[in-house]
């Protein structure tokens, strides 16, 4: 078994367990975890044994974005390393949602911003009543490139529009409405819905779901890596800089049009 710093990993026979753990920081993203859910997803994409895997989250949250200290640092980026961050990111999205196996995102409190991101490119979404979605990014001066193709392709352009351009937070009932999510269950449902959604598949072929999969990912992967760019070159603009710093500030951001 493959040791890591920021995430949980578990074998039980056919299935696999993922488990971000960063707990003291709500699961956020940083360099080092979107490093380890890259290498462990490929570690085990040609693994035979592993028929379905779970991706969760540790505490009270499933994924709340982007680290407070790696947003920090962005700030400071060139062009060449908002690039490579940029597609750090877009990769790992494309290695999931073009997973071999079935993925199931157990999405308990919040999926923000690339944590809603993460839970979109899973094959289903099992929700808590208390978990929470959304795509703030404009709120600071950001746009949600990468995850707006996937979220597009599951919602539709009009709850794309709305979800993208408000920044709003919405329940799992309204994310089940949106077709961000599969299922709502109460808290203490949630591991059940999970087991039988395992067991359901586990009578599958494996490489009839792996076809199937493929049925879906036409153009996505040209397609991601120019948002990616796109998400990049942003990076740059006198927006994304107050929106930011604003941010860390804990202060209202003054807009470059305003």
């Amino acid at each position: 078994m493959r040791e890591y710093q920021y995430l949980l990993v578990r074998e039980e026979g056919a299935h696999l367990e993922i488990k971000l753990n960063r707990p003291e920081k709500r699961n956020a993203l940083n360099d080092g975890l979107v490093t380890e859910l890259k290498d462990v997803f490929s570690f085990y994409k040609e693994e035979g044994k592993i028929k379905t895997v779970s991706l969760k989250g540790e505490g009270k949250a499933f994924c709340s974005g982007a680290d407070l200290a790696h947003l920090k640092k962005m700030r400071n980026f060139n062009r060449e390393e908002n690039l490579k961050d940029s597609l750090a990111l877009a990769r790992l999205y494309l290695l999931i949602y073009q997973y071999p196996k079935p993925v199931i995102a157990v999405v308990e409190g919040a999926a923000l911003a690339g944590g809603s991101g993460l839970a979109s490119v899973c094959d289903f979404v099992l929700a808590s009543q208390e978990a929470k979605f959304g795509y703030p990014e404009v709120r600071i001066g950001f746009i949600a490139a990468l995850v707006s193709a996937f979220l597009i392709r599951q919602s539709g352009e009009r709850k794309a529009r709305e979800l993208l351009l408000t920044g709003k937070i919405i329940s799992a009932e309204e994310a089940k409405e949106y077709g961000l999510v599969n299922s709502v269950y109460a808290q203490e449902e949630l591991l059940d819905a999970e087991q039988n959604l395992i067991k359901q598949l586990r009578n599958n072929s494996s490489f009839a779901m792996e076809s199937s999969k493929k049925l879906f990912t036409k153009h996505i992967e040209e397609d991601i890596e120019e948002l990616a760019r796109r998400n990049a070159a942003f990076r740059e603009s006198e927006d994304f800089m107050e929106g930011i710093s604003s941010f860390i500030a804990k202060r209202k951001p003054k807009w470059s049009e305003t």
